[in-house]
């Protein structure tokens, strides 16, 4: 069973529908915890840390052989959970920052603060070190809108921030709920978003991970 954290609801049926479309048949676990979003933007990610872990470690208590952690804010605290879970622990943005990084110059565009950080970390790790142009655009006023349910509205203005970015060769959309923004771009930069290859990866996980169970069982 592969479990996910989320940090809104609204990622729960996004998930479910990309699962049914490329991966049918897969069990997920939602775990719903926006107080810990609220936490890490409060107090920076690490302050929420002790928490995240005790969330993934209920998770595999309950059966879960591979966690993917799809808010962009928290994946690297989760990421350090791991070991300590004893399975896989994913974030959802490392094969998108993959391909980033493979680029020469890369625009992230988040909505929350607290995502630019560690989305413009990721992303310099996977460069390990090969030459790098990495800028980072908040998209003003756009989380507000999300807040208030506006999902039109905050893809608008998210598509709009990426419209106006210049001179990249990639612009990475940073957090799950961005994703949709994509074909709404104009600009004709390629634009990468997480859930499908996040998802994918978590995937292939899970099943390494119920496969090296059943050879110790079997």
């Amino acid at each position: 069973m592969l479990a996910l954290l989320h940090t809104s609801p609204v990622h729960v049926p996004v998930f479910d529908a990309l699962a049914d479309a490329d991966h049918p048949g897969l069990a997920l676990r939602h775990l719903v915890r926006e107080d810990l979003l609220a936490g890490a933007r409060a107090a920076g990610p690490e302050a929420v840390a002790h928490e995240v872990g005790a969330v993934l470690a209920g998770a595999v208590a309950e059966g879960a052989t591979a966690v993917l952690c799809t808010c962009s804010t928290l994946g690297a605290v989760a990421e350090k959970a791991a070991p300590a879970l004893g399975v896989p622990v994913l974030r959802i943005d490392r094969p998108m920052a993959r391909i980033a990084a493979s680029a020469g110059r890369v625009v992230v565009v988040a909505a929350v603060e607290s995502t630019v950080g560690p989305t413009a970390a990721l992303i310099r790790e996977e460069a390990a070190g090969r030459d790098l142009a990495l800028r980072t655009v908040l998209a003003e006023g756009a989380w507000e809108l999300f807040e208030a349910g506006d999902r039109e509205g905050y893809l608008d203005a998210v598509a709009a921030t990426a419209d106006a970015v210049t001179g990249a060769d990639v612009i990475v959309l940073a957090q799950v709920s961005m994703a949709d923004a994509a074909e709404r771009v104009t600009n004709g930069v390629p634009v990468l978003a997480g859930p499908r290859t996040g998802l994918a990866a978590a995937v292939a996980a899970t099943t390494a991970a119920g496969a090296a169970v059943g050879n110790r069982t079997g």
